[in-house]
């Protein structure tokens, strides 16, 4: 009812104009499109069915490779023989110990995950970290039940803390590595993204202290080193952009602290990463407006700010690789709330469309080499349909915010020069956030080898609440320069809104079966797919020159692809 009351209350407010101009002669640099990282509490989804399925679209969004990362690799199953998935646990069962204390190492679990993310086209963004319980200081309680009301703290328990032995952590790294060397042979581990450590160091997933983790990540660092020389190793994965003074001292530490693993000065760093969250709140019903969720994309991109400043303060590191490690709009997946009642529908592709290119604009002001912004979602089997979970698909059905990944896929090349008369400016957002007007925002890219131009268009605000549609004339020039005598393109014109590309919406006019037909079944599968706003057609162009115009409603995106014909 909610949903068809606004969809009635969007037809009684007036439509904004927006003019937007894409300059396709004026390239402003790769576009190294960062929205191909993902990951997740738990591993083991991974070779569930769901899981399966979900990895093979993840590996076939785009020509640029998709990275996985997941939680609890090194985690102990507890009981031993219970290596079921739920949420916000997994276990390996990596390393345990003999009654005497001798290490003993099992790769089976980890194989088996890594092997589902290959055969799908997907490479590892292996997280050497979660304390195996042989190793823990403080082992118990060491498992533990986590429900979408549980408080967040219960999850702290015995993985988070410092080994025992710094000598078995770092031979435990060394056997893993030296393992995965010896399975897929040292070109196929190298490229896989490594981070030396990834506990969220300065918040309650590492129960130790700063010295201490610089102590961790320099023994998984010099181990990884020892079995593969060529491997890159990263961090910190602090949480909260710099996490306060977390990440400088981080970072005086691989230049010039002492090695607690090797005696020598410093620690390898081939890249940083950090964490950066959005901050949903839910306001309850005031006079005439109704309650409604309320992102913030502010909160996060100030996070992305404010540690882009610290790594540009480094002049010996400001050049090396970044990775946004998690970039939601909130800090839970596993947790429900009404602020969290985003995720099934348009504010979540919208935003993430926002936060991800202001991400790009930040990397740019900072100068940063933004390698990539990994979303923290995934799937869980045998869940029910549309649950209200952060996650990707839900029973093999994609959710809207698979399909920006989709059309990000498909923005390849050179940035070129882009602007809307109705983008909030990059000061304005980490400012106020999008509070006012909506952001109606413009992201391009030229493909010189393809010979395509595509063009990212959105209509975003933090709150749900209804808002006028943007009706848009986009000025595209510059064409002449990239496709001589070119006179005209083929346009196809891919849309994430209330009827294209939502299973969301489909699954609501079937009415929310949880129980569902083979037929509908299929017809979730078809509107879950990244759809067009019609069939593709032909636009004239004169001396490099088109005008097109479309409606575009609150939350929504377009992704206009313009092929040279």
């Amino acid at each position: 009812m909610a949903f068809l009351l606004s969809l009635l209350l969007l037809e009684q407010v007036a439509a904004r104009d927006v003019s937007i101009s894409v300059d396709a002669s004026n390239l402003l640099g790769d576009l190294n499109q960062p929205a191909r990282y993902f990951g997740a509490d738990e591993p083991n989804y991974a070779y569930y069915p769901d899981g399966q399925a979900l990895l093979a679209e993840l590996g076939q969004l785009g020509p640029q490779q998709t990275y996985f990362r997941t939680h609890n690799l090194l985690t102990t199953c507890d009981p031993p023989n219970d290596v079921s998935a739920r949420l916000k646990w997994g276990c390996t069962n990596a390393y345990t110990e003999d009654a005497n204390g001798n290490p003993i190492y099992n790769w089976t679990i980890i194989d088996r995950i890594f092997d589902t993310y290959l055969e799908r086209g997907v490479k590892p963004y292996a997280q050497i970290s979660f304390m195996p319980k042989a190793l823990a200081t403080d082992p118990d309680p060491y498992t533990f039940l986590f429900d979408p009301t549980s408080s967040y703290n219960v999850i702290y328990t015995g993985w988070s803390h410092v080994p025992t032995s710094w000598q078995k952590w770092g031979e435990l790294v060394y056997q893993w590595v030296k393992h995965e060397v010896e399975l897929r042979g040292e070109d196929e581990v190298a490229v896989f993204s490594s981070r030396a450590d990834d506990l969220k160091p300065n918040i309650g997933y590492w129960n130790g202290t700063e010295t201490q983790y610089f102590e961790l990540y320099d023994y998984a660092v010099a181990n990884v080193r020892r079995a593969l020389p060529t491997a890159r190793v990263g961090g910190p994965e602090v949480a909260g952009g710099p996490g306060g003074q977390f990440l400088p001292l981080f970072l005086d530490h691989t230049i010039n602290g002492t090695n607690n693993a090797t005696g020598g000065t410093g620690s390898q760093l081939d890249f940083i990463s950090f964490h950066a969250k959005g901050l949903p709140t839910y306001t309850n019903a005031t006079g005439s407006v109704p309650g409604h969720l309320s992102l913030n994309v502010s909160a996060s991109l100030m996070n992305v700010r404010d540690a882009f400043s610290v790594i540009s303060s480094y002049p010996s590191q400001k050049n090396k690789p970044v990775v946004i490690g998690e970039d939601d709009p909130d800090g839970c997946a596993a947790c429900v709330s009404d602020a969290y009642g985003y995720r099934n529908n348009l504010m979540y592709p919208s935003y993430t469309a926002v936060a991800f290119s202001r991400d790009i604009d930040l990397a740019k002001r900072y100068g940063i080499n933004l390698e990539g912004t990994l979303t923290w979602a995934f799937e869980f089997d045998d869940h029910p349909y549309f649950d209200g979970f952060r996650v990707l698909a839900t029973n093999q059905i994609d959710k809207p915010i698979l399909n920006v990944f989709r059309m990000f896929g498909k923005m390849t090349g050179q940035r070129v020069d882009a602007n809307s008369t109705g983008q909030i400016s990059l000061d304005a957002i980490l400012s106020d956030s999008v509070r006012g007007e909506p952001d109606v925002g413009v992201l391009a890219a030229l493909n010189e080898t393809e010979h395509s131009l595509a063009i990212m268009v959105w209509n975003y605000h933090d709150d749900d609440l209804p808002k006028p549609d943007a009706d848009i004339t986009l000025d595209v020039r510059g064409l002449s320069q990239q496709w001589p005598g070119c006179q005209s393109a083929r346009l196809t014109h891919y849309r994430i809104d209330n009827s294209h590309s939502n299973a969301y919406t489909k699954w609501l006019e079937l009415g929310a079966p949880q129980n569902t037909t083979a037929a509908q079944v299929a017809e979730l599968k078809a509107a879950g797919m990244l759809g067009t706003l019609g069939k593709p057609t032909n636009v004239q162009l004169s001396d490099g020159k088109a005008e097109l115009e479309f409606s575009l409603p609150i939350h929504g995106i377009s992704l206009l692809v313009l092929e040279q014909q």
